[in-house]
């Protein structure tokens, strides 16, 4: 089971750590944001854990973007506790959420990278990420290219960008990628 903390206060993880009493609990988690897309999980009785659930399955074409200002929301008000946003491998949804709510994206991207090296948002979480980054502050730090041998698009870093935030690497071809783009 892992959780990575990605700042003080919020951690990600995948299903199984969210069901865990224990790292709920060493962890002072009062928020657990729930966007593994199952109904009826079983959360720990736990004195005043509250969940929020983000009801999107893991496709390019789900409406995650609608939950960005909740989630946001939400996180930014739990002052009891921390928060953990987990989906069903804390690889897509979960990151893509707590990227959406720090307010970089590419910065975003790599603090989530450096804590969790497999986050993979799909293609479809990264528009939406981009284009909530763009309503938001007016620019995007990412943006959007396509790759040879029929690859879904992913996003490459704007020109302003330091670095960009592929969506189809591995973590190994990612920092290849990183490492040519600003060399």
């Amino acid at each position: 089971m892992s959780v990575s903390q990605i700042r003080p206060g919020l951690f990600l993880s995948g299903l199984d750590s969210a069901l865990n009493r224990s790292i709920l609990s060493s962890r002072n988690v009062t928020l657990v944001v729930n966007a593994s897309g199952l109904e009826g999980v079983s959360y720990p009785q736990l004195d005043g854990l509250q969940v929020l659930h983000v009801p999107v399955q893991d496709r390019p074409h789900a409406p995650l973007g609608h939950y960005f200002d909740l989630v946001s929301e939400r996180i930014n008000q739990n002052n009891t506790g921390t928060t953990l946003v987990h989906c069903t491998a804390g690889r897509s949804r979960s990151p893509a959420l707590i990227m959406s709510v720090l307010i970089n994206l590419r910065q975003a991207h790599e603090l989530v990278l450096e804590q969790r090296q497999f986050v993979r948002p799909n293609a479809g979480f990264w528009r939406q990420l981009m284009d909530y980054e763009r309503t938001r502050t007016g620019r995007s730090t990412v943006r959007m290219a396509s790759t040879p041998r029929k690859v879904p698009a992913r996003p490459l870093r704007s020109r302003s960008a330091a670095s960009c935030a592929p969506a189809t690497c591995e973590p190994q071809s990612l920092t290849e990628s990183l490492r040519s783009q600003t060399l």
